[in-house]
C-alpha cells in the first residue's frame, strides 16, 4: 500500500518553472514505479512522465519530452516532476501515481495508487 501527497502546484506565465514533488508513505516506496498524470478540463486524464524503481529508467508523453524531468529519491520517499518552459497548455491538475509494475507500463494503463493531485495553471 502507497499513500501519496503532491505540493507544489501553482499559477506561472508561459515560459516559467515549476517542481512539483509527491511525499509517498509506505516501505515498498522504492520498489514501485512512479509516475506524473495530468487532467485538463474537459479531457481525459493522461500519462506525463515516469520512472523506474532506481530512477535511472525514464518515460516522457511527446508534449513534454526536452521540457519536463522526473526524478526520484528513495531515501525521502519522494518523486519529482522539474516542469520547464511551460506553455499554456500544459494546465491540468497533475496527479502522482506509483505502480509495481515499471516506468514502460505506466505509460499505456492506469496505475494502481493516485495522489489528489495538484493544480498547475499556466497562463499567456
Amino acid at each position: 500500500q502507497v499513500q501519496l501527497v503532491e505540493s507544489g502546484g501553482g499559477l506561472v506565465q508561459a515560459g516559467g518553472s515549476l517542481r512539483l514533488s509527491c511525499a509517498a508513505s509506505g516501505r515498498t516506496f522504492s520498489s514501485y514505479a512512479m509516475g506524473w498524470f495530468r487532467q485538463a478540463p474537459g479531457k481525459e486524464r493522461e500519462f506525463v512522465a515516469a520512472t523506474n524503481w532506481s530512477g535511472r529508467i525514464t518515460n516522457y508523453a511527446d508534449s513534454v519530452k526536452g521540457r519536463f524531468t522526473i526524478s526520484r529519491d528513495n531515501a525521502k520517499n519522494t518523486v519529482y516532476l522539474q516542469m520547464n518552459s511551460l506553455k499554456p497548455e500544459d494546465t491540468a491538475v497533475y496527479y502522482c501515481a506509483a505502480d509495481p509494475t515499471s516506468a514502460q507500463a505506466m505509460s499505456v494503463r492506469l496505475p494502481g495508487y493516485w495522489g489528489q493531485g495538484t493544480q498547475v495553471t499556466v497562463s499567456s
